[in-house]
């Protein structure tokens, strides 16, 4: 391990969504199987390391959007204490600026605590494999694992069995409506009856936004959107401004929609958090 004398990195964690999102049958483990493809998107936390920390452990200081839970249930400190289990980490103080809305679909908490293992491992030399920073990042939630490689991928299992796959995303643009709901995971889930009975996500390859309107969709939209009318009317709002592809992104509550040109934005709630932003490849 190399001595981290007064030093600091930082980390630009993004968000993700998903394209298609199938419920499929559950686990022995009590998970329910999942078929979805993660796309990463550039809209970004900034996540700041700095060591030797201010205090005997480890420290989290938030700014931004709220994050909700005490500090030592944060992924940013979990995957810290993952590492710290095997390696002698010194203390260090861990800074965020909260951007991606929390629970809204969009993985900005497993980016962050993903983030955490890889710079942590970067900054220390601890020598941890790509395969063994996906391991370790199991280990702190589903979606986790996706966020090491960055990549779009198809992700199967319970979210930790990841297919690189290739997508036809340079030139578009992508627009994000949060209507400030939030959506509890385990309520979500019962609003949906699985079905293993229709081909999974595994021919597409090559397809982009213009590919997936009518055949790809995502199995929570309907249920949340009858619950929560908001969902709706965000889909709805990107559709009317010329979408090509919209739907909700993971169990909710965020809608996103791919545009052929840069979005030119409906009136929308000013409660509301919107972003934009160029995809590429």
């Amino acid at each position: 391990m190399v001595d981290p004398g007064q030093a600091a990195r930082v980390a630009f964690p993004n968000a993700k969504i998903n394209v298609g999102l199938q419920v499929r049958g559950r686990r022995p483990d009590g998970f329910h199987a999942l078929d979805s493809l993660f796309v990463p998107i550039p809209w970004c936390d900034a996540l700041e390391m700095a060591t030797p920390g201010t205090q005997n452990d480890v420290a989290l200081h938030l700014a931004g959007n709220a994050v909700d839970g005490a500090p030592e249930d944060n992924l940013i400190v979990r995957a810290y204490r993952l590492l710290q289990k095997d390696f002698p980490l010194p203390p260090c103080d861990f800074h965020l600026v909260k951007a991606i809305p929390s629970g809204a679909g969009l993985g900005g908490g497993s980016a962050d605590g993903t983030a955490t293992l890889t710079l942590l491992n970067s900054h220390f030399s601890l020598g941890l494999s790509q395969a063994r920073l996906e391991t370790l990042a199991g280990k702190l939630g589903s979606d986790c694992p996706f966020f090491v490689s960055n990549t779009p991928a198809r992700v199967t299992g319970r979210g930790e069995v990841l297919t690189p796959i290739d997508l036809a995303l340079d030139g578009w643009h992508i627009a994000l409506l949060h209507p400030g709901v939030h959506v509890p995971t385990a309520a979500a889930f019962s609003w949906v009856t699985p079905d293993d009975d229709r081909p999974g996500l595994d021919e597409w390859a090559g397809s982009g936004p213009e590919d997936w309107k009518g055949h790809l969709k995502n199995d929570f939209t309907a249920p949340v959107c009858d619950r929560h009318p908001e969902v709706g009317q965000a889909l709805s709002l990107l559709q009317e401004a010329g979408a090509t592809f919209a739907d909700m992104s993971g169990s909710g509550s965020t809608a996103y929609g791919f545009f052929k040109d840069a979005v030119e934005w409906p009136a929308v709630p000013e409660q509301w958090t919107r972003w934009t932003g160029p995809m590429r490849g």
